[in-house]
């Protein structure tokens, strides 16, 4: 693996999306609602177009598929009618469940984390940002391997893809920990270098601006600096 090669999850330019809350019962609908919309953003700013929102009220996620089996059937007929390519949970999904969803609705399954580290992915700059970057998604996929090569087999197909086995998912395990190793000690090599170059600006206060796209950072910073 590359040094700072940062990874593609999944997103593809404006593709349409199908986003699943599963809602506690008693929630309160007013912020299931705002979380589904701060999905959206986040999506939007991914470059993805959500056709529709899909809720399950339930005490607690299926194991298997997060949703029951009824949900799964329902959500795989408007992934037919409505084009949809794309499937996101608003919460974190286990790699079993994104391999079970998967091969029931046989499209792309992604969770809030997968959709936000693409996103980081897509405007790291900063040698340190890419970095962590990186890690972050290194860490996300280690767990998600044998979900990965069974994409590959389906998507070359024929003879010789049969899958990898266990000793190549264990080898590339073993590398994705070594440079997750290597990761962390570059990390803490850029803490330290970070460390000395404060020291010596002295105490001069800083600050940041975070925001989504197009939220007015760049004016707001026009105007604090006029």
């Amino acid at each position: 693996m590359s040094k700072n090669t940062l990874i593609d999850v999944g997103l593809k330019p404006r593709e349409r999306a199908l986003i699943v809350a599963v809602v506690r019962k008693g929630a309160d609908p007013a912020i299931v609602s705002e979380h589904l919309d701060e999905l959206e953003l986040l999506l939007d700013t991914a470059g993805a177009d959500v056709a529709m929102r899909v809720y399950q009220e339930r005490e607690r996620p299926e194991g298997a598929t997060a949703v029951g089996k009824g949900k799964v059937e329902e959500i795989k007929e408007l992934i037919i009618d409505n084009g949809v390519q794309m499937v996101v949970f608003d919460d974190d999904l286990t790699p079993a469940q994104v391999r079970n969803l998967e091969t029931a609705w046989e499209i792309k399954v992604l969770d809030r984390t997968g959709v936000i580290l693409d996103i980081f992915a897509a405007h790291a700059r900063s040698v340190e940002a890419r970095t962590q970057v990186e890690l972050a998604q290194l860490e996300y996929l280690l767990p998600r391997l044998t979900r990965m090569w069974t994409h590959l087999s389906k998507q070359f197909g024929g003879i010789g893809t049969k899958g990898p086995g266990e000793t190549q998912i264990e080898t590339d395990r073993r590398m994705f920990r070594t440079r997750i190793q290597r990761l962390r000690q570059k990390l803490q090599e850029i803490d330290v270098q970070r460390a000395v170059q404060r020291k010596g600006r002295g105490a001069l206060p800083r600050f940041a601006l975070v925001g989504y796209t197009n939220a007015g950072k760049s004016s707001l910073m026009r105007t604090l600096t006029e």
